[in-house]
């Protein structure tokens, strides 16, 4: 049940500013943390392969770290509290439709305002983008931050409870620190790149199959399979596919990334591709239908716990 009562707090409360400006975030200690390892363990001038052999044993130390300390709060008194509350904070539900919808709110004043707001959750170049291409881009990454910024941490916070959270949640925040294929971290970010890929495996799979169920979307899973595949992220474009199909609209398509262009193949190609602001709000629509299904599976999860 600590789980379903995380995923409430988070949609009532969301991140509160108020908090966060008098203590760092969770999120932002591990990156912290992430940060003075990548300093003090990643040099330059070592080989590669001693630069892997050092990230492997960086991502063992947070994994176990992160585990350990997940148990220590659980079994301190009125644990599952605080294992609601942290879990709460570590996930993304109503922070990310906030962004969304920011996107879409942006828009309707300009396609640069609906740019500058996009470039905040999104890593591709803004600057130029399309009132289409920046539609496009917010509802990809309300796809995929669903995926890791809401199902991903209750699947493991339901499999792990506190301990689970806080391992994927390392693991994932490493990942989107250090887990690039650059000339730095290439190396140095293998085994958290790797080791993330794996977590999100069953997740991504299954935030597709929310997203169907949520919106009564007729589709083959097939149809989504092939055009997942089509992502250069093993899990991405699972959920990105599902959202697509479910919006009626083409996603991904060719995109500039540090002001080179690239040809990425189209998702759900015969989509709609003229969009805007009325489509990122179907996308915050369709994140809010598929949270409840998501709390729907979690109780369920409880229910059938507590009497067996």
């Amino acid at each position: 049940m600590i789980p379903v009562l995380a995923l409430l707090l988070d949609a009532v409360l969301g991140d509160p500013k108020s908090l966060w400006s008098k203590i760092p975030h969770p999120a932002v200690a591990m990156g912290r943390v992430i940060g003075w390892l990548d300093q003090r363990f990643n040099d330059d001038d070592d080989p590669d392969s001693t630069r892997k052999v050092n990230g492997i044993l960086v991502c063992i130390t947070l994994v176990v770290t992160a585990g350990i300390l997940g148990c220590i709060i659980t079994h301190l008194p009125l644990g599952w509290f605080w294992s609601a509350l942290i879990g709460a904070f570590l996930l993304a539900q109503r922070s990310l439709v906030q962004h969304v919808q920011a996107v879409a709110d942006g828009l309707r004043m300009s396609t640069r305002d609906g740019a500058t707001m996009v470039s905040r959750i999104v890593g591709r170049d803004t600057k130029d983008m399309s009132r289409a291409g920046v539609s496009r881009a917010a509802i990809e990454s309300a796809a995929e931050n669903f995926s890791d910024g809401l199902v991903a941490p209750v699947f493991w916070f339901i499999i792990g409870g506190l301990p689970g959270l806080l391992i994927y949640k390392v693991v994932n925040t490493a990942d989107s620190m250090i887990g690039y294929r650059t000339p730095r971290h290439s190396a140095f970010g293998w085994a958290a790149a790797r080791l993330d890929d794996v977590l999100n495996w069953i997740p991504a799979r299954l935030t597709a199959l929310i997203i169907l169920v949520a919106t009564q979307t007729r589709t083959s899973f097939n149809d989504i399979r092939n055009d997942a595949i089509k992502h250069r992220s093993p899990n991405a474009g699972w959920p990105e596919a599902a959202m697509a199909r479910a919006l009626n609209v083409a996603l991904s398509g060719p995109r500039s990334y540090e002001g080179e262009m690239r040809d990425f193949p189209w998702v759900n190609e015969n989509g709609r591709k003229d969009i805007g602001p009325g489509e990122v709000e179907a996308a915050c629509n369709t994140l809010w239908h598929s949270w409840v299904v998501v709390v729907a599976i979690a109780f369920a999860l409880a229910m059938i716990c507590a009497i067996g």
